[in-house]
């Protein structure tokens, strides 16, 4: 479990992320984050100017270091900006991770449709198209989605892409679900294959989505679904259309999360190895040692990403 201190700390930024976003205009919120982005942008232009930009062999020799290994099955949630200025950009990082797993090896981006909170998406967009629909997770999966031979689960707010051996079983089966974590999701498969997620530059609390599949795999006992069931229409890849009853997440709720606060204890039970790839610190994570540990502590303690100290 943390460390007292390390508890104290993370109480304490909660406490003050939850007041800001509650209290500060959201004009400030915006121009706090746009002058953060536009820092990082002028220090990535300098690299390129400079040609100090990151190579495909140092994302290789990154990539190894960390842990990935041929023939693994590796979910990737990926920020470019904080790998540095990539030489060839997304192409260099998708290439280098191919490389690296090798022919016997799937790849997996998650291409959500949504910006902001699923609940408004649907509110507003109660449609999906399989073809169509963009990722809104970033560059590298923008641009994983629309290479040759890439499989992309139907689903209206959780998609996941694959390339690989394995990328129609990962893929094939989330359509329907009512809730997006299920035996049946790309997610949940990742575990029962002891596949990898690799965060490249991207935290627990703003990305692993795979926390979620302890919501779906116990009676869990906290009301993170919303009590609406979106009906959302749905346009494959031969343009047929269906109809599909999802549930989203409590915008609510969802605010009450503290995910990085898990970090310690998985660090403690070896889940996570820790590395740094180009200039992005990054984790690589045993999927399915983290759903057996998240279990365990939910059963034993209520240890959740709601309630990272116990129930």
């Amino acid at each position: 479990m943390p460390t007292a201190k390390f508890q104290n700390c993370s109480i304490v930024y909660t406490m003050l992320k939850q007041f800001a976003l509650k209290y500060f205009p959201n004009f400030l919120l915006e121009w706090a984050k746009q002058l953060k982005k536009n820092q990082r942008r002028k220090q990535l232009q300098q690299q390129q100017e400079n040609k100090s930009g990151i190579s495909k062999q140092r994302l290789i020799e990154d990539l190894k270091k960390i842990g990935l290994k041929n023939g693994d099955s590796v979910l990737v949630h990926s920020s470019l900006s904080k790998i540095g200025f990539v030489d060839g950009g997304p192409k260099t990082v998708v290439d280098s991770l191919f490389e690296v797993i090798g022919e016997t090896g799937t790849l997996l981006f998650p291409a959500f449709p949504v910006i902001g909170r699923a609940k408004m998406h649907l509110e507003e967009n109660p449609y999906f198209n399989i073809k169509e629909a963009p990722s809104q997770m970033g560059s590298i999966t923008e641009y994983f989605r629309k290479l040759n031979n890439v499989h992309r689960s139907f689903h209206p707010t959780d998609s996941m892409c694959a390339k690989g051996p394995l990328a129609d079983y990962y893929t094939n089966s989330h359509f329907g679900q009512l809730t997006p974590y299920t035996e049946s999701s790309p997610f949940r498969k990742l575990c029962s294959k002891k596949g990898k997620i690799l965060m490249l530059g991207t935290t627990l609390n703003g990305a692993c989505t795979n926390l979620h599949t302890l919501e779906d795999a116990v009676d869990f006992k906290y009301p993170v679904y919303d009590e609406r069931i979106f009906e959302v229409k749905m346009i494959d890849m031969e343009g047929k259309e269906s109809l599909m009853k999802t549930k989203v997440h409590n915008p609510d709720y969802s605010a009450k999360r503290n995910c990085d606060a898990l970090k310690p204890m998985f660090e403690q039970e070896g889940v996570i190895t820790n590395g740094i790839i180009g200039e992005a610190k990054s984790m690589l994570i045993d999927a399915d040692k983290m759903l057996e540990v998240m279990i365990k502590n939910y059963k034993e303690k209520g240890v959740t990403m709601y309630t990272p100290w116990g129930s």
